[in-house]
């Protein structure tokens, strides 16, 4: 069960739209020191905040924590004492950890990230249906009058159903910052027109290429609500396209942000938050600071080993 302390945390990163993995230990054999409902938080930068096992134990959930946080698919963290190879499982990672004193963890590693925001102008029937809608969908809908619209540069879409009404700077705002799918509630005929004022104003035709007007797949929709579902439609398929776009895009860097720790051999999460030293030109990583004090008494044996 997650502390006071902690879940007071989770609302705060929550409130702030900032990933964070809920680290909880599901099974705990001794001797080790941690319990079956012990937590903590991985937060974006590899940052740890409870406990969830000793110093060898942490670099492993740091390690594949920030793992998930990537994929967006919750795992089970299997650590286990020795050096022997690992089996694979569905769904779970296991890891022999030569550091482990003994004992074994299972972690169940939960990645908690924000629902994509869609902002939404206009105050008609429709951007009504759009922002009653997509909560079910686990949108974060947000509505605002288009004068004061400020997209961010990780929001999902921006949907003007205004009626003509303070469309262009919304429009022309949500372009400029790139966002995945921009919608315009309008017909062919005054899209055209309000894709023609925007090519006036100056916006490319790279940047116009991503807005679509009318909004929505074509479902042959005629009620506000019919609409807006063909709206959500669309920006499910593009939060579903840029996923997984993400996913392989980040693959590779998961590899580049994997370090192993040259005295034991384990592999560790290259980040500020792991124990390190610089060695002639390069940064080294470490499980604990027992293995970083090892690596400081003799570097080049170590360099040569591994």
């Amino acid at each position: 069960m997650i502390a006071a302390s902690l879940s007071r945390r989770v609302e705060a990163l929550r409130a702030a739209r900032a990933p964070f993995v809920v680290a909880t230990v599901v099974r705990a054999q001794r001797p080790t020191s941690v319990r079956t409902g012990d937590a903590a938080l991985v937060l974006g930068d590899g940052t740890i905040e409870g406990f969830v096992g000793g110093a060898c134990a942490e670099q492993s959930v740091r390690l594949h924590a920030l793992r998930a946080l990537e994929t967006g698919e919750a795992l089970l963290l299997r650590i286990l004492p020795g050096d022997d190879d690992a089996p694979a499982a569905e769904g779970a990672v296991t890891v022999q950890n030569p550091c482990l004193s003994g004992g074994s963890l299972e972690i169940f590693l939960e990645p908690m990230l924000a629902s994509p925001r869609v902002l939404v102008v206009g105050d008609t029937p429709i951007a009504g249906a759009v922002a009653r809608l997509g909560p079910e969908l686990d949108l974060d809908v947000v509505t605002a009058p288009g004068a004061d619209v400020e997209p961010a540069a990780d929001d999902l879409a921006l949907v003007v159903a205004a009626h003509g009404r303070d469309e262009l700077r919304a429009l022309r705002r949500a372009l400029e910052a790139g966002l995945p799918y921009v919608g315009l509630v309008a017909s062919r005929v005054r899209g055209a027109a309000v894709v023609a004022e925007l090519q006036a104003e100056g916006v490319s035709p790279e940047r116009l290429a991503a807005l679509e007007t009318p909004a929505g797949l074509d479902i042959g929709a005629r009620t506000p609500e019919e609409i807006a579902l063909s709206i959500l439609a669309r920006i499910v398929a593009v939060r579903r396209r840029e996923q997984t776009v993400s996913v392989r895009v980040v693959a590779p860097a998961q590899e580049r942000a994997t370090a192993i720790d040259p005295v034991c051999g384990m592999a560790v999460a290259a980040v500020e938050q792991t124990p390190h030293v610089d060695h002639e030109g390069r940064r080294v990583y470490f499980c604990c600071d027992g293995c970083r004090t090892s690596f400081q008494h003799d570097p080049p044996r170590y360099l040569t080993a591994h």
